[in-house]
Order: C-alpha cells, then sequence, then structure tokens
C-alpha cells in the first residue's frame, strides 16, 4: 500500500515440524483499515495473527510497524493488542479492574487511570458496569470488556481473534456493527480473523481469503464476492452456480462467445481465454432469474423445482436442469408476484442479466 502502510508483513514463513503453515506470505495494512483474515481451518489465519502479536516467532520474513522491526520484540513492546475467542477476563476483578490492568503495569495511576478507563467502557457501551464482575455479565457485555481492555492501551493494531463465534447469531449481527463503529470512531487499525463469510463482507475494509498458508486473492467485500479470482474463493464466500462450457471465440476485448449446454451465451470478461478451452460460467444465487426471461436476459435453460424453501425476506429455490446440473436461486420474497406459487415438480426456465457472469477457466 505504499507510504499509507502502517503494517508490512515481508515473506513470512512459519512451520510446524514438516506442516507449512505460513509459505512466504506479504501483506501490508493501511493506517485506519479495517482488514480481515478469511479462510478455513487450518489456512494459517490464527497463525499469522499470532506472528503479528509476537507470540509465536516466524521462521523467515519480517514484519513492520511504521517501518520498525517488530520480529525481535516481545509482545508488550509491539504497540499491538489482541482480543482473543475466550475473552481471557480475570474472573476476580471487576470490569473497571480488568480494564486498568493493562494501564497499571504501565504506571498509569490517579485520575488519568480513572479518565481513561471510564472513557473506553463509554465507547464500548459499557460505562454502567464497572463495578461488576465477568459471571454478571452477558456473552456480548464480556466481549465488550475485553475489546475495552485491548484499546484502552491505544494501540496501534488491534488484532481480533473470532471474538463474536461464541455468540448467538442475533448478538453476532449486533456486535459487528459495534466494532465497525468503534473502529471507525477510534480510527484504529483492526485485523480480524474468522472463517464466517457474512461477518468478513460486512465489517471490513479488505478481505484476505487465505488457502493453505497463501493469499488466493485480497480484495474489496464487493471484489472477492462479485470478481472471485478462483473457483475456490467463489465458493467459499457464499454459494455459486456452475455453467461448464468451452469457448467458441472472443468477439471483442470484453466478450467472449462460450458454448454451454449447446446454447451460444455471450459472457463479459478480459481475461485471455482460446478458443476451445474448457470453463466455467459462475452466477450468484441472487443473480439467477426464474420464468421465461425477457428478451434482455441471457439465453434460459429448462428444468424442473426440487425445493423451495422461505426465509422470510427470501425464497430459496433448487432447480435440476434438463442438461445435469444443479442450480441454487435466491429472489425477494413478493407475495404480490404470481412467480412465487411455483411448486415443486413445477417446470421453469432459468436465465440472468447479461454482465453478472465471472468466467474461469476450468480447475482455476
Amino acid at each position: 500500500m505504499g507510504e499509507d502502510s502502517l503494517l508490512n508483513i515481508d515473506g513470512l514463513g512459519k512451520a510446524y515440524g514438516n506442516n507449512l503453515v505460513l509459505d512466504d506470505f506479504s501483506l501490508s495494512v493501511g493506517h485506519g483499515e479495517f482488514v480481515t483474515l478469511l479462510g478455513p481451518s487450518g489456512c494459517g489465519k490464527t497463525t499469522l495473527l499470532r506472528l503479528v502479536a509476537g507470540l509465536e516467532t516466524p521462521d523467515r520474513g519480517r514484519i513492520t510497524l511504521d517501518g520498525a522491526d517488530l520480529t525481535p520484540l516481545p509482545p508488550e513492546k509491539r504497540q499491538v493488542n489482541t482480543v482473543f475467542q475466550s475473552y481471557a477476563l480475570f474472573p476476580h476483578m471487576t470490569v473497571f479492574e480488568n480494564v486498568a490492568f493493562g494501564l497499571r503495569l504501565k504506571g498509569v495511576a490517579g485520575d488519568e487511570l480513572g479518565r481513561r478507563v471510564a472513557t473506553v467502557l463509554c465507547d464500548v457501551r459499557m460505562d454502567g458496569f464497572a463495578q461488576r464482575y465477568p459471571h454478571q455479565l452477558s456473552g456480548g457485555q464480556q466481549q465488550r470488556v475485553a475489546v475495552a481492555r485491548a484499546v484502552v492501551n491505544r494501540p496501534r493494531v488491534l488484532l481480533l481473534d473470532e471474538p463474536l463465534s461464541a455468540l448467538d447469531a442475533r448478538l453476532r449481527r449486533e456486535m459487528q456493527g459495534e466494532l465497525k463503529r468503534l473502529q471507525r470512531d477510534l480510527d484504529m487499525t483492526f485485523i480480524l480473523v474468522t472463517h464466517d463469510q457474512e461477518e468478513a463482507l460486512s465489517m471490513s475494509d479488505r478481505v484476505v481469503v487465505m488457502e493453505g498458508g497463501r493469499i488466493a486473492q485480497i480484495g474489496t467485500p464487493r471484489e472477492v464476492y462479485e470478481e472471485p479470482s478462483s473457483l475456490y474463493v467463489a465458493r467459499f464466500i457464499g454459494d455459486i452456480n456452475l455453467f461448464p462450457g468451452t469457448v467458441r471465440d472472443r468477439l471483442d476485448e470484453k466478450h467472449l462467445r462460450l458454448d454451454i449446454f449447446g446454447q451460444t451465451v455471450v459472457a463479459e470478461t478480459r481475461r485471455p481465454f482460446a478458443p476451445g478451452q474448457a470453463i466455467n460460467l459462475l452466477l450468484r444465487p441472487e443473480d439467477l432469474r426464474l420464468g421465461e426471461g425477457p428478451a434482455k436476459v441471457a439465453p434460459c435453460f429448462a428444468g424442473s423445482i426440487v425445493e423451495r424453501s422461505y426465509r422470510g425476506s427470501t425464497l430459496d429455490t433448487t432447480i435440476l436442469l434438463d442438461d445435469g446440473p444443479v442450480l441454487k436461486a435466491c429472489e425477494f420474497f413478493d407475495e404480490d408476484d404470481p412467480d412465487f406459487d411455483y411448486r415443486v415438480g413445477e417446470r421453469v426456465q432459468v436465465s440472468w442479466v447479461k454482465g453478472w457472469e465471472v468466467v474461469l477457466s476450468d480447475g482455476e
């Protein structure tokens, strides 16, 4: 990220025995940026967080903060704090004392100590709970205290290791918004580790999708969702429909002509493909349209509905195409739309709006 970068990770490598966890990993994070490390268990995201925090030592590579090498420094000298999944609050201390603990170690006392603790408790909306103990708090409240304890020391970077995973769905969504608000208010750099795609998309400025200790793709939430660079990324972030086919020819610099299930399909892509090359055309469930399809949409493929699921604001439909693949469509629920009267077993035409497709080479 050039001059705007705060934290730079350069060529980081880490192995445990014969298990290579991080392989030549490089990443730059900017001032006040919210970056999420997203990936399945074992992809190296938590190890990377521990290396930045100083809880592990890299086998090779370098980590710098504002140009200063962090690699030889112990955790307490790094200006980096961590919020753990377990919160790790001291059960015998009040909320006030939990938050004040790190400040006391640094010699902060008196009015300044009280002011800084009170300010950060207000920031996380826990100012009325200072004299309570952790066992008197809900999971969401404990999480707020853990965040307050981490940010009260004014770190340059806050690391969050799946801090919301223990919360129920409703509270988790609420806390996602709270963390993003706090990050914006504090203008602090946050690095979040999660395997939850919705969490990554809703909170981040940039998402780093990891696979096998490397970066599979990095970009804004919209970029990694709408323009996945590989089938791995497309499948990991949300549901995806695959239409296998071959390239017929290129019409111009933006458009390919494809053969898919015996039909000619024109798709938008600037990526290089050769005639006869095997490809997959990718579409998200919300990109599909059911019905006969107006003239402005892509060619229609016939199939039968095998399942309909009402989810409140949306209806999910599973369709078995006559040519074999099973597709998933997601539509906003509209009780006045006659198309929502589809029944299991009913015949349907599947199409999509031109330009919403992604084309990747087969196996990419």
